[in-house]
């Protein structure tokens, strides 16, 4: 009897990713935003393993809470599969497995890596060696985030985020993350911002319509100087994510009175991102907030955007 040979298959992996800085335009006529973000992309991986099959399915494990994740066709995962299908003419399908270790709407584009991570995979997977400028142009129509899971290590991204120009940043940051048991809507964490806005538009001066990165975060990246990116830290979204929940306050103000540089909240929340003078900073940090009963995990950056594992 012959046989059967396994599926084959190919592992890929993207990294999350930190808003280091992140300035929300007014909004728009369209209902949307533009923005100015220096990303990040750290050391915590959404990994994808892609197998040969006749339709598109998807199983999903990993070491965050994933209540919250599809696993049918509105996962972001199987849409990117399914737009390199439509893209290339391929006719067949893939069974992707999904290990999942950033944060589930935590404000750290778990959902672009997998997408990013999945493109690869299926690329080198199906055989359609498609140029690495379509392969961005792809991952722009799934999401803004995606194109820079894609490229990783640091970049400004302008527009919805996906207009991407990399940004040199000096040896490593050391970040220390701390991870909510609950997630926050994108778009609910921006209609709350307009509302902010709104409330209190005799208070702050109105948005610009087309935002810009500051330059003192620039040069904090080429110095690799935390303490000088630390002064610079900063999210348009973080008073709509406080109003939403109050209680990431409490984690923040716990950060920096146990050593933290400076405390952020990643993208649209609801994860905490403080930034570390050193390793035994970091080190000490995250002691300290576990000892909190808090979920904490370390992370360094910059790290390379999506690669494909076992080729």
């Amino acid at each position: 009897m012959t046989p059967v040979a396994a599926p084959k298959m190919i592992h890929a992996k993207a990294p999350g990713k930190i808003n280091v800085f992140l300035k929300v335009g007014a909004l728009l006529d369209d209902g949307f935003h533009d923005v100015a973000i220096a990303y990040q992309a750290v050391s915590l991986y959404e990994e994808v393993r892609a197998y040969e099959a006749d339709d598109f399915s998807i199983e999903v494990a990993g070491s965050v809470e994933l209540s919250r994740v599809p696993v049918d066709g509105s996962n972001i995962a199987i849409k990117a599969a399914r737009l390199l299908a439509r893209r290339t003419g391929y006719r067949g399908g893939v069974h992707l497995e999904i290990g999942k270790h950033v944060p589930v709407t935590g404000g750290m584009g778990g959902g672009s890596a997998d997408a990013a991570a999945t493109l690869l995979a299926c690329d080198a997977l199906w055989g359609t060696d498609l140029p690495r400028d379509e392969m961005l142009a792809l991952a722009t129509q799934l999401g803004a985030d995606v194109p820079f899971a894609l490229t990783g290590g640091t970049a400004i991204g302008t527009g919805r985020g996906d207009q991407l120009s990399p940004a040199l940043a000096k040896g490593q940051f050391q970040w220390v993350l701390v991870i909510a048991d609950f997630g926050l809507s994108t778009p609910a964490v921006y209609s709350e911002l307009d509302k902010h806005r709104d409330r209190h538009s005799q208070d702050i001066f109105p948005a610009v319509s087309q935002p810009f990165v500051d330059a003192n975060v620039l040069q904090a990246l080429r110095a690799g100087d935390p303490h000088m990116l630390a002064e610079t830290l900063y999210n348009d979204l973080q008073a709509a994510a406080l109003h939403l929940e109050p209680s990431l306050a409490s984690v923040l103000e716990l950060g920096e009175e146990n050593g933290a540089l400076a405390g952020v909240i990643s993208g649209s929340g609801p994860t905490v991102a403080f930034l570390a003078a050193d390793l035994d900073n970091a080190l000490e940090l995250q002691i300290a907030l576990s000892a909190a009963r808090l979920n904490v995990v370390r992370a360094t950056g910059p790290v390379h955007g999506a690669r494909l594992v076992n080729l």
